[in-house]
């Protein structure tokens, strides 16, 4: 597996995996293609050449956020999450950032043990944040090694 940032030619394979995780949000490919162009930033976890997971991040007031970031179904439990998201930190920490945070959905019990045990913790809540269905967000967040 290698990781590395996301090219247009993995966007089919990104669009693949978000129907796969129905738990993320769901974006347009025009709104990936903004990350190949550099409106935020973003890593695949390839193997045998297709992505296996993806991760995207921005830059906001010195932080890092958490945009969108999932792991094929048939990928998981194989470290892959956790290399793209250390991916994702390490770029943080080269602007200095002091913190890293994102959301998730209240009932996403996996994501919520996954992040906690790469050293999120829960910071607040976002009531009625997302549709379909209708749900709470938690709001994470975890100290960058630059802070």
């Amino acid at each position: 597996m290698s990781i590395r940032p996301i090219e247009t030619h993995d966007l089919p394979f990104i669009m693949a995996i978000q129907s796969a995780c129905p738990e993320i949000a769901q974006w347009t490919k025009p709104d990936y293609a903004r990350v190949v162009e550099g409106d935020m930033t973003g890593w695949v976890a390839e193997e045998k050449g297709e992505a296996a997971g993806f991760i995207v991040a921005r830059r906001v007031a010195g932080d890092l956020e958490i945009l969108n970031f999932a792991v094929r179904p048939d990928a998981r439990n194989r470290g892959t999450g956790a290399a793209l998201l250390r991916a994702s930190l390490d770029w943080g920490a080269t602007f200095q950032g002091e913190k890293a945070f994102l959301e998730v959905r209240a009932s996403n019990l996996a994501a919520l043990r996954f992040y906690e045990h790469n050293g999120f913790e829960v910071t607040g809540r976002r009531p009625r944040y997302y549709s379909a269905p209708i749900e709470d967000a938690l709001v994470l967040t975890a100290r960058l090694a630059s802070s």
